[in-house]
């Protein structure tokens, strides 16, 4: 039940919306939120909203149509937090919460390591968007254009400015003279390799 190609379409229940796309929400959101919790509750309230207008899904993909839903729902918390955001301790708290991992993390988030998931962090919502629908979702700037409903010219933007910002925070990363192979994160613990394989993610931008 990927697509409605108008007549004869039939809607999914909730079951089957979840079972088929929220490992793919869950991925998208846990990339744009950097955490857990968060990343759980834009799950579900994408589902929420998914189910609420599903009936009213124009032809097209659901892949498609969920990935607006998620990063439309995860903007706007991100723009009612910048509102709300005056309390230094509230946001190092927040900080602190982005930085706990469960044990379930890892296996969503194993194609970034902590570098990468850092620099993306650090990203504003509307870069962080664009970079991960392109080059971590692997969508086309047409594709992209068309979920966020802005102009290709806005997307080419954002993706270049987020890839720019990205290439700064990790530039400590990059091969050293005479390795082919990327440095190791700095924080990594006693024991493990210097020069470790690299991230696909990660090669892509430093590479652009």
């Amino acid at each position: 039940m990927e697509g409605n190609d108008g007549d004869g379409w039939v809607a999914p229940t909730w079951e089957e919306l979840v079972r088929d796309h929220s490992d793919m929400v869950y991925r998208v959101a846990f990339r744009l939120t950097g955490n857990r919790p968060d990343a759980e509750d834009l799950t579900q309230d994408v589902f929420v909203r998914a189910f609420r207008s599903i009936h009213s899904f124009e032809p097209g993909t659901l892949t498609g149509w969920l990935h607006r839903i998620t990063t439309n729902l995860f903007l706007d918390q991100a723009r009612r937090r910048k509102r709300l955001s005056f309390d230094p301790m509230a946001e190092a708290a927040e900080n602190v919460k982005s930085r706990h991992r469960e044990p379930g993390d890892e296996m969503v988030d194993q194609s970034l390591d902590h570098d990468v998931a850092r620099a993306l962090a650090s990203l504003p919502p509307d870069q962080r968007v664009a970079v991960v629908l392109c080059d971590i979702e692997g969508l086309s700037y047409d594709e992209i254009a068309d979920i966020l409903d802005v102009k290709l010219g806005a997307v080419r933007s954002r993706i270049h400015r987020g890839r720019e910002r990205l290439r700064r925070s990790l530039a400590h990363r990059k091969p050293a003279e005479g390795h082919g192979r990327l440095l190791g994160a700095p924080d990594e613990l006693p024991g493990q390799a210097v020069d470790i394989a690299p991230d696909p993610t990660l090669q892509q931008v430093l590479k652009r």
